[in-house]
């Protein structure tokens, strides 16, 4: 076993969510999960770590971790859910692990060791309206179980980490506050660069970018709704991600609204091609109506394109004085800042800066740290019983 022969504590990182397709399920926290393995690759001296994956799961390259891959596939939620709470715990003693990192709000019921859980965000309790039966009573069954379980809790934001000891009754004590980063890939690209892209993609000069997938919590319905009323004809609005859930009634309103050429739905947008897009845009629309985090927004800032998000759950956390902030529920005031970003140059100017000030403070260089110090606290606090 590896942490005999190096006499290091083993860490299990639940990594089944890299499920290896190119869909929604690769935004959000898999690139949360996949930062992070990239980041513990590069610092391994205090502990050894072992990455759990499904049968379809795939790791970058530049991930050297040892893997542990499921001969059974944990692609479909059911079947994941199958192999998290009846197989997992077997694993975790087979590989005499000393703590597992569940990196996406449920641990197994049983577990030989303790657990790490991260939370993303509530919303599958603040409003459960908007997810399908089946994932909602899981979630809201068995995070709150997790967690209060749980040696420790991770939460991406201040806001979440409230939302935790508020909704789920984990003492504050044990939620830790630790921030996603940006990947410094995310910048501002040269305007030659930028202006192939736009040919190649049949993309207009003026564009309003959102970018995330396509569900009711995203508050897309409203950012249609104001962009039919700016008044700019030459402008047009690109929403950009895969189909989640409850997203039919975006295309039914924009056929309704008569911006069928104006309004662009170009798919799910591979990572590598996200800051093209990005660096494409006028401005970037974010009006969730509620986030853990809102990782599309700090994307936008490093890549300095100015931007307008909602003033509300941990958006205006991350965004701090760097985007235009407005109520979710507010179209005149949607309108209105979409109206400035598309008119007022100098504006423009002064977020771009702002922003990409703002988004160098997130670093998941700092993630890692800070979730190994988590690891080497919990396992300490076990040691020392």
């Amino acid at each position: 076993m590896a942490n005999e022969a190096t006499h290091h504590p083993l860490v299990a990182i639940n990594a089944h969510l890299l499920a290896g397709e190119a869909s929604y399920r690769s935004a959000g926290i898999a690139v949360y999960i996949l930062n992070l393995l990239r980041h513990l690759s590069a610092d391994r001296d205090a502990l050894d770590y072992r990455v759990l994956l499904g049968q379809q799961g795939r790791v970058p390259d530049d991930v050297t971790l040892p893997v542990t891959q499921s001969r059974m596939t944990t692609r479909h939620p059911v079947l994941r859910v199958l192999w998290e709470q009846a197989r997992l715990p077997g694993l975790l003693q087979h590989l005499r692990a000393d703590l597992l990192h569940a990196t996406a709000f449920v641990g197994p019921w049983r577990a030989p060791c303790p657990q790490v859980i991260t939370v993303h965000d509530l919303s599958f309790l603040r409003h459960p309206e908007f997810f399908r039966q089946g994932n909602r009573r899981y979630l809201g069954m068995m995070t709150g179980i997790a967690c209060r379980r749980a040696a420790a809790v991770i939460a991406v934001s201040q806001f979440t980490a409230s939302e935790v000891t508020a909704l789920l009754g984990v003492p504050a004590e044990r939620v830790h506050v630790v921030y996603h980063g940006i990947d410094p890939r995310y910048r501002p690209l040269p305007q030659d660069v930028i202006a192939q892209f736009r040919a190649d993609k049949g993309l207009p000069e003026r564009f309003i970018l959102h970018m995330g997938t396509l569900e009711p919590r995203k508050n897309l319905l409203h950012l249609i709704r104001a962009f039919a009323r700016l008044r700019d004809p030459e402008s047009y609005l690109v929403l950009a991600g895969g189909c989640g859930w409850f997203y039919a009634a975006l295309f039914a309103e924009v056929e309704r609204l008569g911006l069928e050429d104006r309004v662009l739905f170009p798919g799910f947008v591979p990572a590598d091609e996200q800051i093209l897009w990005y660096n494409s845009a006028r401005a970037f629309a974010y009006p969730s109506l509620y986030e853990g985090f809102g990782l599309p927004v700090l994307e936008a800032l490093a890549c300095g394109v100015p931007t307008v998000t909602s003033a509300t759950t941990s958006l205006p956390e991350v965004a701090g004085n760097a985007a235009l902030t407005v109520p979710p529920d507010d179209e005149d005031a949607l309108v209105a800042a979409l109206q400035r970003l598309l008119d007022d140059a100098a504006l423009r100017e002064t977020l771009r800066h702002s922003g990409l000030a703002r988004a160098a403070q997130f670093t998941w260089e700092a993630t890692a740290e800070q979730t190994v110090q988590i690891y080497q606290q919990m396992i300490a606090s076990r040691r020392a019983r």
